[in-house]
């Protein structure tokens, strides 16, 4: 989810440009798409359906533990999560949630219990990690850890400084077998994005137990709420079983104790919004300066973001033209489309988005042959030496198979994409619109390749092959075995086998099932593309551009 004061005021303009022979226009390029037509209503309805159905999930997360949780932690005193992110940030600035689905489809609530994301605190983009208290205590279950990983990744990759919202109960115990090993790298993230400069900053506002302890433990400041904080290795009931010692949670590990004798508190609150107002100080006491590309002037697309809802098909084997989501994202409309006749299944080319520059491939037509592929190498290469980070829009069904295709060298073509994707070493930002199949998933930067930020629309599908593909790839090899054993081949079982599997792949393909699992960023409304993207190419620039790196070797 992306929080913006309008996150949708697109401001697009018509204008009556000059048309050009290439097919553009001066100040940007020309759509082709149909508004009035029945194909363009249908796709546009379809994708207001998957819409209405993200927003009941997002709201699942949005409510936390429930009313009674809600009501309870009130009646404390407490402010939730996201108000406390709310109090936190500048006011009126965006602030881009991360995994709002996580854990969907497990036995967890939607969310995870915890609310991670990039948010501006007196200026300076921040990763904010918040606990949310209302669901079972804030406790961490094995998506709260995976989420919670990957926004310290993303402030370490991004250089950008972390601020936890620290409240929590420690580790779910029943599960504990899939937390406790992984978890200690959230502490060496800690101690990693410190001493690469990166400053780390914990707000204390209630429980921080057990490992939770080491969350400020390990942070370069830690603010403490009076009375309210409490944070120790092991609580009064845990040392009365280990020690035999009496002890109450005040002095043995409330704010006050700790600000005042063992020194791990280094600001003691009044309440909770002197805790961020404390926060916010920190934060601008830190003199921080991003280091990458300053943004050039931004200018609003040509053609209405809206738009964008009728555009991807409901039948993702039907093709449809990227140029219309580029012109649509781009600053201008402008695209410089680079060997627009070669590999016509791919289109790649430059141009500027909230000001900044960005190389662009895009499938036209989901498969991917060896043209496409050297099409791609070249082209990233091109952006590669040139330090202009990578946007991928994927929709594609994996790379062209085929005796012909074999022979044509499809193998070596397409890892000379995937050399080319792998060793990059500009920022990727990756938006999966359709089809993500079989290595076409790889060679357009999927998650594996991680990009700094990968976000899907509701539309989006990916697994290694489609569902009636991958059925049938069952059944042609089930066929041939009882073949080969002289045995009578059962079609009733094959049909029941082929509904089966495609019920399943089709269930485990859709982006609600990836999200809930971190394959992505977030499932994200087509129209907040543009500004989503704005955001994470300014997070980006905080980190220096990287410098250039040597490729594997080509197979020519």
């Amino acid at each position: 989810m992306c929080h913006t004061a309008d996150i949708r005021a697109g401001g697009a303009r018509r204008t009556g440009r000059t048309h050009r022979a290439d097919g553009s226009r001066e100040g940007g390029r020309v759509s082709g798409l149909r508004t009035s037509s029945d194909e363009y209503r249908a796709r546009r309805e379809a994708m207001l359906a998957r819409l209405a159905e993200l927003d009941a999930e997002q709201a699942k997360a949005v409510a936390g533990g429930g009313g009674r949780y809600v009501e309870r932690h009130r009646a404390r005193g407490g402010l939730l999560a996201r108000e406390r992110i709310e109090l936190l940030v500048d006011p009126d600035s965006a602030f881009l949630e991360l995994s709002p689905l996580a854990g969907w489809g497990s036995e967890f609530p939607v969310g995870a219990s915890v609310v991670t994301g990039i948010g501006v605190v007196e200026g300076v983009e921040c990763v904010v990690v918040a606990n949310d208290p209302t669901v079972r205590g804030g406790a961490s279950n094995p998506w709260t850890l995976r989420k919670t990983l990957r926004a310290a990744d993303i402030a370490m990759e991004n250089r950008l400084p972390l601020v936890n919202l620290v409240e929590s109960g420690g580790a779910d115990l029943p599960t504990q077998k899939e937390i406790f090993i992984p978890g200690g790298r959230i502490f060496r993230d800690l101690t990693r994005l410190s001493a690469a400069g990166i400053p780390t900053i914990s707000l204390v506002f209630g429980n921080s137990t057990a490992g939770g302890a080491y969350v400020p433990g390990m942070s370069d400041h830690v603010v403490m709420v009076r009375e309210r904080a409490k944070v120790f290795l092991g609580g009064p009931p845990l040392v009365r079983m280990a020690t035999g010692e009496e002890s109450d949670d005040e002095s043995l590990g409330g704010a006050e104790m700790h600000a005042r004798v063992s020194g791990l508190a280094d600001h003691l609150a009044a309440d909770e919004h002197d805790a961020l107002r404390i926060g916010r100080r920190i934060v601008r006491g830190l003199g921080w300066v991003k280091r990458g590309r300053a943004p050039g002037p931004v200018r609003d697309p040509l053609h209405d973001p809206d738009e964008l809802l009728g555009i991807v098909p409901e039948d993702l084997r039907i093709p449809f033209d990227p140029r219309e989501v580029i012109v649509r994202i781009a600053d201008g409309s402008e695209f410089d489309e680079f060997k627009p006749l070669y590999g016509p299944s791919l289109v790649t080319g430059w141009a500027r988005l909230h000001g900044y520059p960005v190389g662009i491939l895009a499938n036209a037509r989901g498969v991917l042959f060896s043209q496409e592929a050297q099409k791609a190498a070249q082209f990233i290469q091109l952006a590669d030496r040139s330090r202009t980070p990578l946007l991928f829009l994927q929709n594609t069904t994996g790379y062209m198979v085929g005796r012909e295709y074999e022979q044509g060298g499809i193998i070596k073509h397409g890892a000379m994409m995937i050399n080319a994707v792998s060793n990059s070493t500009v920022p990727h930002l990756t938006v999966v619109m359709g089809a993500s199949y079989g290595a076409g998933n790889y060679g357009m930067c999927g998650r594996a390749y991680d990009p700094r930020f990968l976000f899907t629309w509701p539309s989006a599908r990916s697994a290694v092959m489609g569902p009636a593909q991958l059925a049938g790839v069952l059944s042609i090899v089930g066929r041939a075995a009882a073949e080969a054993r002289g045995r009578p081949y059962d079609e009733e079982a094959d049909a029941a086998m082929r509904a089966a599997v495609e019920a399943q792949i089709e269930a485990e393909s859709l982006p609600f099932f990836l999200s809930g699992r971190l394959y992505d960023d977030g499932v994200i409304d087509p129209r907040d593309t543009r500004t989503i993207l704005g955001l994470c190419l300014s997070a980006v620039n905080n980190a220096p551009v990287p410098e250039p790196a040597g490729f594997g070797v080509f197979r020519m």
